[in-house]
């Protein structure tokens, strides 16, 4: 498939921005809990402003990708069956409840304002970050299950696509929250840090486990089934027109062979084991520059990732026309 960079970047900051607000709200949860110190509303506040970025840029980068902009209130129309509608509708959910979040801490509201006085500390904002992490868990299944579902596309047909956006975007989240961390509550550095180690490590074993998977694949497809012609040996000798079309840039990446297998391990180097060692010495260094270095780095290498994810999808009709590709 051709990797429309707008759907890259959409992906990629819509998941950090995900994985942002749940390491927020899974600091605050443990603090209630008196297991973590707690920390000022105004860390929460700022938290909830750089998820809300990440996610609104996220939103504006997907305009890029529609013929028509106008009409992207459509998207949602087919809810019933489409895993896109669904995440059109959802994704505005987890904005508004990220905002909201950030709201309700900046003004230090909590439900004793109406009446109610449970004695715990915030518990307006702990119910709407309940709300908004089941969103946002539905949000990841929903973008995941946009290219899962897809069967004719076998390196997409897994439940190991769902679980990769997962793991990839709250791994770049809680990054991310460790070196804000380093601001605004030191005291949550090392367990942010723990944790973005954990996920970043799982997200890697999982990923590799993707791309053996997809390296074993046998298609289903042929050439001989792609034109409906039984022959053995069958071989095309052009295309059938003078130049290109939309089939050929739409689902095919275009790009050299060298570029294509290099990007692998360049993504591979960047996302895991460059971010882990930066990591690492950042929180022995309690150096904010190195954390925010491993993000940045991570996040880049991310954008690579994406790109292989799309390009790495072979679509059959490529086999129809196969000597442009």
């Amino acid at each position: 498939m051709h990797p429309a960079f707008s759907v890259i970047f959409l992906t990629t900051m819509i998941g950090a921005g995900q994985g942002l607000f749940l390491a927020l709200y899974t600091g605050e949860s443990y603090s209630v809990l008196k297991l973590l110190p707690a920390q000022d509303s105004l860390f929460y506040t700022v938290g909830s402003v750089i998820a809300f970025i990440f996610l609104v840029a996220g939103l504006l980068a997907s305009f890029f990708h529609l013929g028509h902009p106008e009409r992207a209130w459509r998207a949602a129309a087919k809810w019933r069956t489409s895993w896109l509608s669904r995440e059109v509708i959802v994704l505005p959910l987890v904005i508004g409840s990220v905002f909201l979040y950030g709201l309700l801490h900046y003004l230090g509201w909590d439900l004793g304002i109406f009446g109610i006085n449970s004695g715990v500390r915030g518990d307006l904002t702990l119910i709407i970050g309940a709300l908004g992490a089941l969103a946002t868990f539905a949000l990841f299944l929903c973008t995941g299950m946009i290219y899962a579902c897809i069967k004719f596309i076998q390196e997409w047909h897994s439940s190991l696509t769902v679980i990769n956006y997962l793991l990839l975007g709250t791994a770049s989240g809680f990054l991310l929250a460790t070196a804000f961390a380093t601001y605004g509550a030191p005291e949550l550095v090392k367990f942010y840090g723990v944790w973005s180690m954990i996920i970043t490590v799982s997200a890697m074993v999982t990923r590799v486990a993707s791309l053996i998977r997809n390296a074993h694949i046998k298609q289903r497809s042929t050439l001989q089934t792609a034109i409906g012609v039984r022959h053995s040996h069958i071989t095309q000798r052009s295309q059938g027109s003078m130049g290109g079309s939309f089939n050929t840039r739409e689902f095919f990446h275009g790009a050299p062979v060298w570029m294509f297998r290099s990007i692998k391990w360049v993504f591979l180097v960047l996302v895991f084991p460059v971010p882990l060692l930066l990591l690492y010495i950042g929180m022995s260094n309690s150096s904010p520059t190195i954390l925010y270095m491993a993000f940045i780095v991570q996040f880049t290498g991310l954008l690579a990732e994406r790109w292989f994810f799309f390009a790495q999808a072979n679509h059959p009709q490529n086999m129809y026309y196969q000597t442009i590709s």
